[in-house]
């Protein structure tokens, strides 16, 4: 069993006070509301994600993280070799692929204080996992492969980190592999994430000589010997080293002066900080995200995992020390307030629901707490539909294990089952609080595919299936096109939505066929257009009667996602209404262009001026004018197509960088950068999404299986003339093809 004590190097203090005032660092506002006893509990409480990379070595460095601290007794690797893989994978699809597909809760105990973990995927597919992970958890660790450095789901997660204002460690991983560079890493982190990087550990030798870490704090050399690494022993920085050591430190006193005032006092006055004063300090600024401490190692080596664990403990926030604010409208006023939640278990109970799962009891929902006890059999209410609901099975999770427990208090995460609620649902025990909490950042699908189950008998699983999956995951989307008679899935990549046909298939027995994927499109316009549109309707009776004129615009480019409506008319040739009319009609309007039918962008409709009938004027009359002017006003305005432009990473080897590099190119690829290490290459480039289909096995092909590549959506961009008309005349086939089939079955109808 690995050794659990405290070493006698390392400093466990939650509190700090400056050296010469003795001074109270407050890290947050709700600090000052809560008890001592409050202060006590969540002082020994973590609560942290896992976010790197693909293939950067997440879930080993969760799995060593669970065998150092007594949670499980024996180590597995991720691809399931020995029949068991690694705890936190516990899809048989994950141990398949040997990659992370949802992420996996689970709790420790290091030291005295009490860790809960959520490991989360690395490919960008499944980026939604790590965002509603970093939405409520305190801090993190981002991993770093030590060869490949920092690659483009790193930047994603670096982008998520800083949106939900998470403080972070950083772990250099794999620093046994050969070409491991942590000082190449680290520069990286600095450059491409503009973080106020700096190395708290250098590695004792690395590749197939690493065999340990220099703590540069405290001047100590540790090795990780006996079974598994979990005998730790302590030295004397070794002679070769310590030069390196001494500018190494002095990088970090000098780097923590710039962002912190006693650091930088104790500099002025020319004295040195002693250990506490130099932890004290780091702690400081990693909450306040000023500071980045990189911790250096090899989890698959068991080296430098126990020292990351302290960091955890020494420099990541308890739930006391982040600020968290919910939302409450004044129904008077309609004005918005934040109010902050306090973690105390005395206060009425807020928590949100972050995640959901179909589980044998029914859906199981994962619920951060943020304010106050939640109990099982409490009653609470969903602050989204007012709805009144009972807990009547409360647990922990240890990835897919359950363990009961009657209550948890704030700051914890649980789960809950039987409660039908969605993702990023606030739930309070009090409903007059009238508390929302932020739910998280959900990205917009960029790739579409239909689906049709093949055996018609299971139409009913098929459709349930579909219907769950819509619900867990915000990032995957359904629709049915009536016109085409099919179903059509949408997510953020083709692995993302091969992972979720694959899950039919084991899951509900239900096998299905797959159509050609479609690509997000949108349409915009590019220079302004008039119009004067009369929608008149008479059919015997009351008839139908609108009139409307105004212009359509191009928004700003930074503006270019959204819609805008502005009434510019003058008196009341329309009246209000009909004016909420026409906003609704333009809003519909834009939800199909006129050319490929896809969503319109950037656009702002103006109304000027209108006529009004006193008999056959209505809403819908209004609407349907609006509507009809669109269209016509949008094919005048010189529209245009934008196409989805992906970040594209590849790894090589470097032999076949000529030919990567073509296959590039011959995709419509603009090359970023290119960097050469040893043996191989990392190539970065900007490709249309709609060139990157089949892609996997093309560069299978080219480097004989020893390529990979990532992709991450990078932004929209104005397609050029040919390739607008091969978009236009390619759906024109293909809604041609439907009208055929269409005609084809009503015929056969008729017949019958």
């Amino acid at each position: 069993m690995p050794n659990l004590q405290p070493n006698i190097f390392h400093t466990r203090q939650v509190r700090f006070y400056s050296a010469e005032e003795e001074k109270r660092w407050w890290y947050s506002e709700q600090e000052k509301q809560l008890s001592p006893q409050s202060l006590k509990t969540l002082a020994g409480m973590r609560n942290i994600g896992i976010s790197a990379h693909i293939d950067s070595g997440k879930t080993t460095l969760t799995e060593r993280i669970l065998f150092f601290t007594g949670r499980i007794k024996a180590i597995h690797e991720v691809r399931g070799t020995d029949g068991v893989g690694a705890k936190m994978d516990s899809m048989e699809l994950e141990r398949e692929k040997g990659i992370t597909i949802k992420s996996a809760a689970t709790h420790c105990v290091w030291g005295d204080t009490h860790v809960n973990i959520i490991d989360t995927p690395g490919h960008v597919d499944f980026t939604i996992e790590v965002e509603r992970a970093l939405r409520v958890l305190d801090g993190a660790i981002m991993v770093l492969c030590g060869v490949s450095g920092v690659q483009s789901q790193s930047l994603t997660v670096d982008r998520q980190m800083k949106r939900y204002k998470v403080p972070r460690l950083c772990f250099i991983n794999k620093l046994d592999r050969i070409g491991a560079s942590p000082d190449r890493v680290i520069e990286q982190v600095r450059e491409k994430l503009h973080l106020n990087a700096t190395a708290v550990q250098i590695p004792i030798g690395v590749e197939d000589s690493l065999s340990g870490v220099i703590d540069l704090i405290e001047k100590k050399a540790i090795r990780f010997a006996g079974d598994s690494g979990t005998d730790l022993q302590y030295s004397d920085v070794p002679e070769k080293y310590k030069e390196e050591v001494e500018t190494k430190r002095t990088e970090l006193l000098e780097r923590l002066a710039e962002v912190d005032e006693d650091i930088a006092e104790l500099y002025l006055n020319d004295q040195q900080p002693n250990v506490e004063q130099i932890k004290a300090a780091i702690r400081r600024q990693t909450i306040a995200n000023t500071f980045t401490p990189v911790f250096v190692g090899s989890a698959k080596k068991n080296c430098g995992v126990q020292t990351l664990l302290n960091g955890v403990v020494d420099y990541l926030p308890s739930p006391a020390e982040i600020d968290n604010y919910a939302k409450r409208t004044d129904p008077s006023t309609e004005q918005v307030e934040e109010v902050l939640t306090i973690s105390d278990q005395e206060k009425p109970f807020v928590g949100l629901a972050f995640k959901l799962e179909e589980g044998k009891y029914g859906q199981l929902t994962y619920v951060r707490v943020y304010q106050g006890m939640l109990k099982r059999g409490a009653i609470m209410y969903n602050m989204r539909t007012g709805e009144k609901v009972k807990v009547p099975k409360l647990v922990r999770m240890h990835s897919e294990e359950m363990e009961d427990i009657a209550e948890i208090g704030p700051g914890e995460i649980c789960a809950v089952f039987g409660v039908e609620c969605a993702s990023g649902d606030t739930f309070v025990t009090q409903l007059r609080s009238g508390l929302s909490l932020e739910n998280m950042f959900v990205p917009d699908p960029v790739i579409s595919l239909s689906v049709k189950c093949k055996d018609k008998n299971k139409d009913s699983v098929f459709g349930k299936a579909l219907s769950r999956f819509q619900r867990e995951d915000p990032t995957f989307k359904m629709t049915y096109d009536p016109e085409g008679a099919q179903t059509i899935i949408s997510g953020m990549g083709e692995l993302h939505l091969e992972i979720y046909t694959e899950r039919m298939k084991r899951e509900y027995d239900c096998d299905v066929e797959v159509g050609r994927p479609y690509v997000a499109y949108r349409e915009t316009i590019t220079q302004i257009a008039k119009y004067d549109y009369t929608h008149k309707k008479q059919s015997g009776g009351s008839g139908q009667y609108a009139k409307v004129i105004g212009y359509i615009e191009p928004r700003d480019v930074e503006e270019k996602e959204k819609f805008e409506f502005e009434n510019q008319v003058i008196g009341n040739s329309i009246t209000p209404n009909f004016i909420a009319a026409c906003e609704k009609g333009f809003r519909e309007a834009i939800v199909k262009g006129p050319q490929i039918e896809c969503p319109v962008w950037g656009v702002k409709c103006v109304i000027t001026d209108g006529a009004v009938h006193s008999v056959d004027s209505s809403e819908l009359a209004f609407k349907t004018a609006a509507m009809g002017a669109f269209r016509e006003a949008f094919m005048n305005a010189r529209p245009a197509i934008v196409e989805p432009i992906m970040k594209v990473e590849i790894q090589s080897p470097a032999e076949f960088q000529t030919a990567v590099l073509g296959s590039i190119n011959k995709r419509r690829g603009t090359i970023n950068n290119n960097e050469n290490f040893t043996g191989f290459v990392i190539i970065t480039a900007e490709v249309p999404l709609g060139e990157m289909f089949g892609y996997s096995s093309e560069l299978r092909s080219l480097t004989q299986g020893k390529g990979e590549y990532s992709m991450d959506y990078l932004m929209h961009q104005l397609a050029s003339q040919d390739i607008q008309q091969n978009i236009i005349r390619q759906y024109e086939q293909e809604k041609g093809g439907k009208k055929v089939a269409s005609e084809g079955g009503d015929a056969k109808k008729k017949k019958k």
